[in-house]
């Protein structure tokens, strides 16, 4: 009787930002292990591949996922603790016939650069020979490790990310056809020298709309396993960044190389066609018209502190904005007052719930991290409402706070801020409310659904989005858009 195959799920994800200082230790990250993953439900990619490698009728062996929200680089010696519980997991589980991953592509580590060439590296130390296959966020760094150490990848094609489980089905599929089918993938790969921000390639909206349909046109191709555009973070100082066509084809090296090629000549041949597609704003023009809107009954004013971005790795608790607020009599008299979510201060929101509901706070808000990029302020703030260990938010403790007429919301851990339901777990209806700030950049559908007018505003921060205003070191030269002249070919 024929045994199963044995097949090894896991990974780690994680957007790294090299301009926040914040280092991301255990504290940040959650890890899912053995049963705990297997029977794991949610729409990761990793959750994707498990089940549909369950379903075909292999033995999946877990060995974990690791995930933060984006932020700094990872706390080496965790990171290490990890990788060889990792590595061990896969001696453990030996023999296997494949490997079926779930990576993101832009993870970093303090001291030792890229995480994921590091950790395949060593897992194909361990397994030389067999398939090693893997999903990749469409935001991935390519590094040539990562092209050395795996077989195949498919990246997300929807931005947001709303195809995760989708991919993960597809990087199962690509395993399951290699095993079944005799087949060894191979890949091919173009760098193109493009830096390019999530909020001017979403994939709703030209020119990304027509490019991915491409990639997915290609993969109806004799012979093509899958075909991707890896976009790079263009907040990571690294010699690996840019934008990378790739293609994987069921054992054709040539065939892959030239869909690559071709590819990437077309990505490059519409660099022309991305911009921000949402209103964009300096930040003191962004104020003058969220007046206007809510003097001429227009709102709730939706305006997104771009450069402070938890979700793409930013510190979170950058003040320059909310100063630029707190100076504007307008901003700081509406009623209801203007919401601004949120900053990460555990010091303020540990004072906050020791003065308690209805009691005043003083002490230092934001810059607690990140003290290059803006200062501390000193506040004498209302706590109007507290929320304890909120769930959706990694059981952080959250308080709002009655900032000089501005109701802040403050975080103890460094937390995304696109959900609504954030400030409605602190008595805040957010519907009611004529302006409210959230440190995110293109806005997720929740927090669009409110808004009847939206602002990307070019703020300071570790995720800047004008790029020429960050200090690259190892950035590869030139590199567009910040060369606008430069010419490339991908043939």
């Amino acid at each position: 009787m024929n045994r199963k195959k044995r097949v090894l799920v896991g990974g780690m994800h994680h957007e790294s930002d090299t301009f926040n200082p914040i280092t991301t230790g255990p504290d940040d990250i959650w890890v899912l292990r053995g049963k705990e993953l297997l029977e794991g439900k949610g729409q990761s990619s990793v959750f994707g591949s498990i089940a549909t490698l369950k379903e075909a009728g292999y033995e999946v062996i877990p060995a974990l996922i690791a995930r933060a929200v984006p932020n700094g680089e990872w706390d080496k010696d965790y990171y290490l603790s990890l990788k060889q519980e990792f590595l061990q997991a896969i001696k453990d589980a030996l023999p296997l016939d494949a490997l079926c991953l779930s990576l993101h592509g832009s993870m970093r580590v303090r001291e030792i650069g890229e995480a994921e060439g590091d950790l395949l590296e060593d897992i194909r130390k361990i397994c030389p020979d067999i398939p090693i296959l893997s999903s990749l966020d469409m935001h991935a760094t390519i590094s040539q490790r990562m092209l050395d150490y795996v077989d195949g990848y498919v990246g997300y094609k929807c931005a947001p990310h709303t195809d995760t489980y989708e991919i993960g089905i597809h990087a199962a599929r690509m395993t399951i056809d290699t095993l079944e089918k005799g087949i060894r993938p191979v890949m091919s790969a173009v760098k193109i020298p493009f830096l390019i921000a999530g909020e001017q390639s979403e994939t709703s909206v030209e020119p990304m709309k027509k490019l991915t349909a491409t990639l997915r046109e290609y993969e109806k191709q004799p012979h093509i396993m899958a075909a991707s555009y890896l976009l790079g973070f263009p907040w990571a100082d690294t010699a690996d960044n840019g934008v990378t066509a790739m293609v994987v084809t069921d054992g054709d090296k040539q065939l892959a190389t030239e869909k690559a090629r071709e590819l990437a000549q077309l990505f490059w041949d519409t660099r022309k066609e991305f911009c921000f597609y949402n209103e964009t704003r300096e930040p003191a023009d962004a104020l003058v018209h969220a007046r206007s809107s809510v003097e001429a009954g227009v709102y709730p004013v939706v305006l997104s502190d771009s450069g402070d971005n938890p979700t793409a790795g930013s510190s979170q608790d950058v003040t320059n904005f909310l100063k630029a607020i707190l100076a504007d009599p307008f901003l700081t008299s509406l009623n209801p007052p203007l919401c601004y979510q949120a900053f990460y201060d555990p010091a303020l929101v540990a004072a906050a719930f020791k003065a308690g509901e209805g009691n005043v706070v003083e002490g230092t808000l934001g810059a607690a991290f990140d003290k290059e990029k803006s200062s501390p302020i000193q506040v004498k703030a209302t706590v109007k409402k507290l929320c304890k260990a909120w769930a959706e938010a990694q059981n952080s403790d959250m308080a709002l706070l009655d900032v000089c007429g501005v109701d802040v919301v403050v975080t103890s851990k460094h937390v995304g801020c696109y959900d609504p339901e954030m400030m409605r777990a602190l008595g805040v209806e957010p519907t009611e409310r004529k302006v409210i700030v959230v440190k995110l950049g293109y806005l997720e559908p929740e927090i669009r659904a409110i808004a009847k007018r939206s602002m990307l505003v070019l703020t300071d921060g570790s995720t800047n989005e004008v790029f020429s205003r960050l200090h690259y070191k190892y950035l590869p030269s030139p590199m567009y858009p910040m060369d606008q002249e430069m010419s490339w070919k991908a043939f």
